[in-house]
């Protein structure tokens, strides 16, 4: 009952003025459903980077040949070839947390289809490859042993090329010509879309090792057991930082590495890469978040100036309450349940609103906003502080009233 009645009398109040109390309410509106958007918009920028944390794969670590020393001369990264497929061998034999190891050679060259051509990026590759990269062949099958062991000259298509290539959804059975090496197409990959450095997996091809290095590179491929680079598959991703280690202690052990000599080979850790990415989506969420929270400081404002107005428009009524009885704690809670009233039902107004503009930046801003339920309660509890905060001092200064005073004023 002590409740009930200073809301009935805050309701009371706030229907004297409808306009008056709307406007006030409109710097929370704006407030929450700022908050409730940015959040959202925040959340769906994560969710993508999640998704290219899957695509890219957390439990993936790169190894790729490194820089070399020449009478003195310090020759660029991968200008020397130093890894092998013996080293990876050596890895999935020795450190048993790896999961699966693929080492690969790539180039680039010319395929043609028809009256089609196209120039990408070529991959030899084993059978491990698609396990290690988590890529999936959406039409057809992929590259088996037995393809290795016959230098059968089989091709799977990246999504990319079989666009440019115009061969359809179902390019499987096509012959191609790849540096003028007939191909038999065999499958489609899955689309892998862009890596964080900005190029396209899609644009690509994939063959066995073993015909890559004979027939269609040529004088560009790697010789002898030499590999472009190792992707190495991680049972877990918290065990990505120990196993990446251990393949540099072990690498160094193979390639006959002095104390303090640098490395011949450098390790690509995709999780550190990706984390970085996810921390930088989460501070500029809480960069919006900040910003359109502003806004609830300035409907707190608008609050407190509507509640000092309404003081002075209401001294006589303050002061004749007190000359009947009322206390000033009286007086005190029924300004704070007007000013707490207002914020609320603006808090209420905005979380619709916010909803309302969460789905239409989805649908018309072509960008992924993700409702969050811990935004909309936390947005309308704030909007609810902000009331009662910055109405604190408008119903101190009406309880502090003199009623003989107050009721003297016109």
């Amino acid at each position: 009952m002590l409740i009930l009645e200073p809301m009935r009398d805050a309701l009371r109040a706030l229907r004297v003025n409808i306009l008056r109390s709307a406007l006030t309410t409109l710097g929370i509106m704006i407030g929450v459903g700022a908050v409730i958007v940015m959040v959202a918009v925040g959340a769906g920028a994560q969710a993508q980077v999640a998704e290219i944390i899957n695509s890219m794969g957390a439990d993936l670590i790169y190894i790729f040949p490194g820089t070399s020393t020449t009478r003195g001369l310090r020759l660029g990264a991968g200008t020397v070839s130093t890894l092998t497929e013996e080293d990876g061998l050596a890895i999935k034999k020795e450190i048993p947390e790896v999961q699966v190891v693929a080492p690969y050679i790539r180039g680039r060259g010319q395929i043609i289809l028809g009256n089609a051509n196209w120039n990408t990026s070529i991959l030899g590759v084993t059978p491990e490859f698609f396990e290690a990269r988590d890529w999936a062949v959406a039409d057809g099958r992929g590259i088996v042993p037995e393809d290795l062991r016959g230098n059968n000259k089989v091709l799977i298509l990246g999504n990319t090329v079989a666009q440019n290539l115009g061969s359809g959804s179902q390019p499987t059975g096509s012959l191609v010509r790849l540096n003028r090496v007939p191909f038999t197409v065999i499958g489609l990959l899955s689309p892998k879309g862009y890596s964080m450095g900005g190029w396209d997996q899609d644009d690509t091809v994939l063959i066995p090792m073993p015909i890559a290095r004979t027939r269609v590179l040529g004088e560009r491929a790697l010789s002898g057991q030499l590999v472009s680079g190792i992707a190495v598959k991680v049972k877990s991703a918290e065990l990505v930082a120990h196993v990446e280690n251990e393949i540099r202690e072990l690498l160094r052990q193979r390639h006959r590495l002095r104390p303090g000599e640098e490395n011949d080979f450098w390790i690509r850790n995709q999780a550190e890469a990706l984390e970085s990415r996810a921390q930088s989506s989460r501070t500029m969420s809480l960069l919006l978040a900040a910003v359109a929270s502003v806004s609830l400081v300035v409907g707190g404002i608008g609050i407190m100036n509507i509640m000092l107005v309404s003081v002075t428009e209401r001294t006589r009524e303050i002061g004749l309450r007190m000359a009947v009885g009322a206390r000033r704690r009286d007086i005190l809670s029924q300004f704070l349940t007007e000013a707490a009233l207002l914020s609320m039902i603006g808090g209420m107004v905005g979380i619709l609103l916010g909803v309302l503009g969460s789905l239409a930046f989805t649908a018309f801003g072509e960008w992924p906003a993700m409702i969050k339920f811990e935004a909309i309660l936390i947005a309308f509890s704030v909007s609810a502080a902000v009331g009662l905060f910055f109405g604190f001092y408008p119903a101190r200064t009406a309880s502090r009233l003199d009623p003989i005073e107050a009721l003297r004023r016109e």
